[in-house]
C-alpha cells in the first residue's frame, strides 16, 4: 500500500477488543492489525452489534484469487470476501465469521479512484460486515449500500464511502 495508513483515532481504537476482533495478517504491507481492529469496532458499535466478533484475514492476490476459485468458482482475486458463521443460540459474544481482504487489489483500487489506501480497507470492512450481517446489494434494492454509505461517513468522516455512483435506488432516495 502507499504511504502508511493513519493510525485510528484514540476514540475509535478504544472500541477495540482483540477478544472480539481478530486480525490475521499474510502480507507485509498495509494497515496495521491494531487498525482494522479499531475500525472494524467502530463499525460493528455503528450497526448495534458491538458485541459481536469477527476475524479478518489481510491476504494478497495469491491467496484471494485461491479463496475466490475455492468458494466461489471465479479465478481471479477480488478485494473482499465475506464467509458468513453459521447461527449460534450461544448467550453472549455472536461470531458472525470470516472477512478476507485483499490487500494490493485494495491499493489498486484507491489508486484508481483517488482515495487513500486506509479509507478503501474502511469501505472493504463494513462491505464485508454487512454481508456478514445478512444484507445484499444485488438483490435488495439499496439497502445495503444506503447503510454502507452511513457507516462509512459516521465512523470514518467524509470522503469516499464505497457506493457505486450509478447505484439507482440510492439516486431515487437522494432526489
Amino acid at each position: 500500500m502507499r504511504g502508511k495508513p493513519p493510525p485510528a483515532t484514540a476514540a475509535v481504537r478504544g472500541l477495540a477488543d482483540p477478544e472480539r476482533v481478530a486480525v490475521n495478517r499474510t502480507v507485509a504491507r498495509g494497515p496495521s492489525g491494531g487498525d482494522v481492529a479499531a475500525w472494524t469496532a467502530a463499525l460493528l458499535a455503528g450497526v448495534g452489534a458491538s458485541r459481536a466478533s469477527v476475524s479478518i484475514l489481510l491476504c494478497g492476490d495469491a491467496r484471494m484469487r485461491s479463496l475466490n476459485r475455492a468458494w466461489r468458482k471465479v479465478d481471479r482475486p477480488t478485494d473482499v470476501l465475506s464467509f458468513p458463521a453459521e447461527p449460534s443460540h450461544e448467550r453472549g459474544v455472536r461470531f458472525l465469521g470470516d472477512l478476507a481482504i485483499d490487500v494490493p487489489y485494495a491499493a489498486r483500487k484507491a489508486r484508481r479512484y483517488g482515495h487513500g489506501d486506509a479509507r478503501e480497507v474502511q469501505i472493504l470492512i463494513a462491505h464485508g460486515l454487512l454481508h456478514l450481517l445478512g444484507y445484499d446489494h444485488e438483490t435488495d434494492h439499496g439497502e445495503m449500500f444506503a447503510l454502507q454509505r452511513r457507516l462509512v461517513r459516521r465512523a470514518f468522516g467524509p470522503g469516499p464511502d464505497g457506493v457505486p455512483e450509478d447505484e439507482p435506488a440510492l439516486k431515487r432516495r437522494a432526489s
